[in-house]
């Protein structure tokens, strides 16, 4: 018989939703496990067991907002730095997409946003917020295999074992790099598609071989593209759009 596992993470596993919601939805006693209400935290499952979450839990979860936003080069992704504004400044009515579809702004929808996945400072493109727990585990949890693509202007000569390297052979802080898919877009600008996110990776990469990032833009996470969305403004995810 398989061991009892917490509920909350047994929860967050199955992507109902984060383990801070589970947990938050467990103290309201909005969560039945084989029917039975369950509202005491740290309770331990059977992980076959059936979840079900109360209609006021569900209909949270549907009220939750994901923003797309063509962030800008200057902005940071996450908490602000000396001098810098974070992303989330320019999640507001001014700077909605006319072509966005979706309900207008309103400030509630900023309570709890936040970026799911980094973009560093000097790079532009793609960048997800969310209120929503499900979204940002299935973008940036530990076992996310969701592909991140980006176009990198670079300066300096590439070798074709440099670029080789590039697609897999590679280690930054001590650890292996996943496998990459990396490819030459025109003669100054190369297209990465990659399944992680370690801090400023690309551009170390490049280092690594040689070659020096000039401009880098992010235009897919997932299925989702950056598409027409005008630099500095954002659109809602639209029902129907997966990562």
């Amino acid at each position: 018989m398989a061991e009892p596992i917490r509920l909350s993470k047994l929860m967050s596993e199955r992507g109902i939703c984060s383990r801070r919601e589970a947990d938050a939805y467990i103290e309201q006693g909005l969560v039945f496990v084989n029917g039975q209400r369950i509202s005491e935290l740290g309770t331990r499952v059977d992980p076959d067991c059936k979840i079900d979450l109360a209609q006021r839990a569900r209909t949270q979860q549907e009220q939750r907002v994901t923003i797309l936003l063509h962030k800008p080069v200057g902005y940071v992704s996450g908490q602000p730095e000396p001098g810098f504004q974070p992303a989330v400044t320019l999640i507001k009515a001014e700077s909605q997409w006319p072509g966005s579809g979706g309900p207008a702004f309103r400030p509630v929808m900023l309570k709890g946003l936040a970026p799911a996945g980094r973009l560093d400072i000097d790079s532009t493109g793609l960048l997800v917020l969310t209120q929503d727990g499900r979204i940002a585990k299935q973008l940036i949890g530990d076992d996310s295999d969701i592909e991140k693509e980006y176009l990198v202007r670079v300066q300096g000569q590439l070798t074709e074992p440099g670029l080789k390297l590039l697609n897999h052979g590679l280690e930054l802080d001590g650890r292996k790099l996943r496998p990459a898919r990396v490819a030459w877009q025109n003669a100054d600008q190369l297209r990465f598609i990659l399944k992680e996110g370690r801090k400023r990776q690309i551009r170390r990469m490049c280092e690594l071989v040689g070659l020096k990032v000039v401009g880098l833009k992010r235009v897919r996470i997932g299925q989702v593209r950056l598409g027409d969305l005008p630099l500095g403004q954002w659109r809602y995810l639209r029902d129907g759009e997966r990562f």
